[in-house]
């Protein structure tokens, strides 16, 4: 690795003088990742027992992963076994593994959430006033300026009617084109008129490093006025009473780095959207809860929605280049959990909490744009695998970094078992006879969180109502199985496409990401996806020899095959608005909620709900009058 800067104050500007404050200069150094730095502090807010959860999940998930691998693979093995035979096992022991520890996982945090006494209990406490002072960073980056600004100006509103505005300021840090300033510069003038707290704006002339290069350079010219920052994305939206919570948890917690909060999609307008907005409000809270459950004082960071200690940050998370080129090389793509496993190294703790209220995010709007975002993601956390050796790491925050990776390496894994199974039985005149059990399990394991998460949506009355009620929220799970099993096949081959670019040395770039739309063409989806159709028509043709056992392959050859029109269709907001009409996948109703409910593994870190005013709500609906207005 190279140690190479990430800032240099001299590329950055503001319009004028007046929109940054006071230089406030922190030195942030270039860690290695070979090197153990000097010994940290001891972590003190890691809840109790999390060697026993951990043992338990990873025991439970090999455990489950090897029982099933091997029951696939006693038919390859009556008449002996070959190198294809153990390679099969490989990818039955591997994909059964990634599958064991998501229902493991999701099983877990049902466990925790079913057992909790007084479920939705009010609690009218407003938050501590915090003691110290907080920036608010939103990095941006060639974004459409309307919407940006309406939720720049929501934000600032919030925090102003909490009466803590003196503790925050709020940063726009601009990474645009120059094509872009004009227009950002005249919303953030509109923006500022009226914000009852500091607002500020700068943009950087070489976007170097790309978004922790933003966020390094604002740490180095100002990271020393202030105690903690919050680190938003464009499309972020958090309320001032969160922004409360979370600066009071951390004054009160002075060993812990780092607090990541699991943001609510909101906003869903095209079908693709909406669907993925109710999956997560449906589906999220038992894997969320889960994910703090084992993840205690070693949490990972997602970029976004959390607050992290400046000082902490500044002196853990100096990123070095990564040796040679792109796309393994170069800057550190996906930084965030990197940063994470940095803090931890140095003995600051990271928590995750979940605040289903104050915490929100919007969703790519298209399978397309989902896919634009995937590839990027993919390279970056490809380049995690280099970084599994690096010194000092938490075996947690390596597994982290392993199962990052794996989110994307079984995508082709799944390919190459799809297809070498077909091929397999394609060259026998007497294909074995596999045991039905083990798919009978994958069903399981696949599908049973979501049952679970519906019994706990039974058991919640006002979340159900913030999802419609038991009657739609029944509909919306049976339309969206089939289209989850559909489209499973699609980023499927995606992602095997993707690792194959990387393996071909193309980066993935850095282009601007496209937060609404309202329709992709057949014509245009047929050219995206045409190596899909092209796979699902080979499927086709081994199928139509009539081979006996390929009957589970249907699904994934008519999702590929369908791919243009599941595409188009998904992409379309009258369709996701009129299905939303008939009760599938229905807006989510900010003003159903009477209260907002916090899942955290805060310290003394036992995994508790705690309730907040309705009035932590930062209403979608705010974003109206900024959005009709000219900028």
């Amino acid at each position: 690795m190279k140690a190479a800067p990430l800032v240099s104050t001299s590329a950055c500007r503001s319009s004028t003088p007046s929109d940054l404050p006071d230089g406030a200069p922190l030195h942030m150094p270039i860690q290695s990742f070979h090197k153990l730095p000097m010994p940290g502090r001891q972590v003190v807010t890691s809840p109790e027992g999390m060697l026993e959860r951990r043992l338990l999940l990873v025991l439970g998930t090999l455990a489950v992963g090897l029982l099933a691998a091997s029951e696939m693979g006693r038919p390859l093995t009556e008449d002996g076994t070959s190198l294809l035979d153990a390679g099969l096992f490989l990818l039955f022991f591997s994909l059964f593994c990634w599958i064991a520890f998501g229902f493991f996982n999701a099983v877990a945090g049902f466990v925790v959430l079913a057992g909790q006494r007084g479920w939705g209990a009010a609690d009218n406490a407003h938050p501590p006033m915090p003691r110290k002072r907080t920036a608010v960073l939103i990095p941006v980056y060639n974004e459409d300026v309307t919407p940006l600004f309406a939720r720049i100006r929501t934000m600032t509103a919030s925090v102003g009617e909490t009466g803590a505005g003196d503790m925050f300021d709020f940063f726009i840090l601009s990474d645009s084109g120059v094509q872009a300033e004009a227009a950002e510069y005249a919303a953030y003038r509109e923006v500022k008129h009226v914000s009852p707290v500091p607002l500020y704006y700068r943009r950087r002339l070489a976007n170097t490093a790309r978004k922790p290069g933003n966020i390094a350079e604002w740490v180095c010219r100002f990271g020393g006025g202030y105690d903690y920052m919050i680190v938003l994305d464009a499309d972020s939206l958090m309320t001032g009473r969160a922004m409360m919570r979370l600066a009071s948890m951390m004054d009160r917690s002075p060993g812990v780095g780092l607090i990541q909060t699991i943001p609510s999609v909101i906003n869903g307008r095209t079908l693709f959207a909406r669907w993925q907005q109710f999956a997560s409000a449906a589906y999220g809270p038992i894997a969320s809860a889960g994910q703090i459950w084992w993840s205690g004082a070693e949490a990972t960071f997602w970029g976004h929605n959390a607050i992290l200690r400046i000082r902490a940050f500044a002196d853990s998370c100096g990123l070095p280049e990564l040796t040679g080129p792109e796309p393994f090389g170069g800057h550190v793509m996906s930084h965030d959990m990197v940063e994470a496993a940095l803090m931890r190294r140095r003995g600051w703790a990271a928590h995750m909490i979940a605040m289903v209220d104050g915490s929100h995010e919007e969703f790519p709007p298209t399978l397309s744009d989902f896919a634009v975002r995937d590839r990027r993601w993919c390279q970056g956390n490809l380049q995690h695998l280099r970084l599994l050796g690096g010194a000092g790491f938490h075996w947690i925050n390596r597994l982290q970094l392993l199962m990052g990776a794996s989110a994307y390496l079984t995508a082709p894994l799944w390919s190459i078992l799809t297809m070498t199974t077909l091929l397999y039985m394609l060259g026998l005149t007497d294909p074995p006879g596999f045991s039905g059990w083990p798919l009978l399990l994958t069903g399981i394991l696949l599908f049973l969180p979501k049952i679970l998460s519906l019994a706990l949506l039974m058991m919640d009355r006002e979340r159900r109502e913030r999802l419609g009620g038991a009657r739609p929220i029944v509909r919306s799970m049976m339309f969206e199985v089939p289209l989850s099993i559909l489209v499973a096949p699609l980023t499927m081959v995606s992602q095997t496409l993707s690792i194959i670019d990387i393996l071909r040395g193309q980066a993935s770039g850095w282009s601007a990401q496209r937060r609404d739309a309202d329709g992709i063409s057949l014509r245009d989806a047929a050219r995206d996806y045409r190596w899909h159709m092209g796979v699902g028509a080979l499927m086709f043709a081994a199928l139509a020899t009539g081979v006996d056992g390929t009957i589970w392959l249907v699904p994934i050859m008519a999702g590929l095959l369908l791919s243009p029109v599941i595409v188009m269709v998904t992409s379309r907001n009258d369709i996701g608005e009129r299905l939303g009409q008939s009760g599938i996948f229905p807006a989510s109703d900010p003003h159903a909620a009477q209260a907002s409910q916090t899942v955290s593994d805060e310290p003394g870190f036992g995994i508790r709900v705690i309730s907040n005013p309705s009035k932590d709500r930062c209403d979608p609906a705010m974003e109206t009058p900024l959005r009709q207005q000219a900028v």
